[in-house]
């Protein structure tokens, strides 16, 4: 494992214009997240449920506005994607003291109602984005996107992370039948890249980008899905 410069790690302590961890509201969320974390895996366990839980999840935002990227906006929002949940989890660990960056893939079989499965058209979510940070002897991955509520409805348990190991997605649902994999790495930035996002989102999902916010929540949608799959099975 290459050792990590100390140029390296002082960029990723550092506030960017969308990892905006010197936002006075970062900095008193992560303050009252971490308040009786002990460990560095405490309090990097604390922030990731912040955003996992604190942050809805939804894929039904305005792909044009920059503020869906930015941490600080997100944070104010309780609601976002997965890129922007990673810039306010970012920002969140590096207002700790905790150097931080987001990173990008793509992911296949992405936990999706049916409603935007079809509005994407593929099983294949490019540039998912999730987070590193430092624990002082390695980079640790962790992704958290799914809130515990959004996950109940899908049938998947929340992907947990114990703020030591990576815990990037979950490899199963509920029924033991594999629906996501990391097909391709795109790499671990310093701030998000957002010109580069919007423009692949506009390129590879037309329907998604341009319909924004539209649709509702996501959530609500699981909902829907939950109930249809229970009245079939009565039915049966």
């Amino acid at each position: 494992m290459a050792k990590t410069a100390a140029s390296e790690i002082a960029v990723c302590l550092a506030p960017a214009e969308f990892i905006d961890s010197d936002h006075p509201e970062v900095i008193a969320r992560a303050a009252e997240a971490t308040r009786n974390a002990e460990t560095l895996a405490d309090k990097l366990r604390a922030l990731y449920l912040a955003v996992r839980d604190g942050v809805r999840y939804d894929p039904y935002v305005d792909f044009s506005s920059p503020e869906i990227f930015r941490a600080s906006s997100v944070l104010r929002a309780e609601r976002g994607y997965c890129v922007g949940k990673a810039s306010a989890f970012a920002a969140l660990a590096r207002a700790s003291g905790i150097p931080a960056r987001v990173c990008f893939a793509d992911v296949r079989n992405h936990l999706a109602t049916e409603n935007l499965t079809r509005t994407m058209g593929t099983d294949l979510f490019a540039w998912h984005g999730y987070a590193e940070c430092f624990t002082g002897e390695r980079w640790v991955k962790a992704s958290p996107t799914f809130n515990r509520t959004l996950c109940d409805k899908l049938g998947v348990a929340p992907l947990d992370f114990d703020g030591s190991s990576d815990a990037v997605m979950q490899a199963f649902d509920n029924n033991d039948a594999r629906f996501m994999e990391y097909v391709r790495e795109h790499g671990a930035y310093f701030d998000v890249p957002v010109k580069f996002v919007q423009a692949e989102m506009k390129r590879q999902y037309p329907h998604l980008a341009q319909q924004g916010s539209l649709r509702g929540s996501m959530e609500e949608e699981a909902a829907q899905d939950a109930a249809a799959r229970a009245a079939g099975s009565a039915q049966r």
